[in-house]
């Protein structure tokens, strides 16, 4: 059945948002994301201090959509408020394990008492911390966060081993102010 929706999602204060095509482009106090929408047959366009996000004759597809949507304008304007932070700790039993930042790449040293080192790569537009044995990494993006801590994790599995034994590794101990 079709029916007649719009989603209304208010730009709180201090934010500047601008629409052209489905690019929308959100700018605050930590900085700016621009990000593509596939909107396919909605209608996307800023009025006053909202978005808007809706279709005359929309289907339970659009409704996901416009769900979908909305719930990413929603992170990118928490972004730019303050910036998403994922921490890791460096969990290790007898080799020490060392990491170490270089032009855009992390490389791990020492993992199991390997000697050639894993390498991650750390994505445009993320900083990380290195303290001690906690790895804090920082983005305005939700995604980019989440995507570079799973590298550090990705890069430490162990294969061919009994996990159950061989604990090493680097995990997320905290995403984006949850704790797990």
């Amino acid at each position: 059945m079709k029916k007649e929706l719009y989603k209304k999602i208010e730009i709180p204060e201090g934010i500047s948002a601008e629409i052209t095509e489905d690019i929308l482009k959100i700018s605050g106090a930590e900085g700016e994301i621009e990000k593509k929408f596939n909107i396919n047959n909605l209608e996307f366009s800023k009025e006053d201090n909202k978005i808007i996000i809706g279709n005359k004759k929309a289907t339970k597809k659009e409704k996901k959509l416009m769900n979908t949507i909305t719930s990413h304008i929603k992170n990118m304007f928490k972004g730019v408020q303050e910036k998403f932070e994922y921490q890791l700790k460096i969990c290790f039993s007898h080799f020490p394990i060392n990491v170490e930042i270089k032009d855009g790449e992390a490389v791990i040293k020492n993992f199991i008492g390997e000697k050639i080192p894993r390498k991650t790569k750390i994505l445009k537009g993320v900083e990380i911390e290195l303290d001690n044995d906690i790895i804090k990494v920082k983005s305005v993006d939700k995604e980019l966060a989440g995507q570079v801590a799973a590298n550090f994790e990705a890069a430490t599995k162990i294969r061919k081993r009994d996990r159950r034994v061989f604990q090493d590794g680097i995990f997320i101990i905290n995403k984006a102010g949850r704790e797990i």
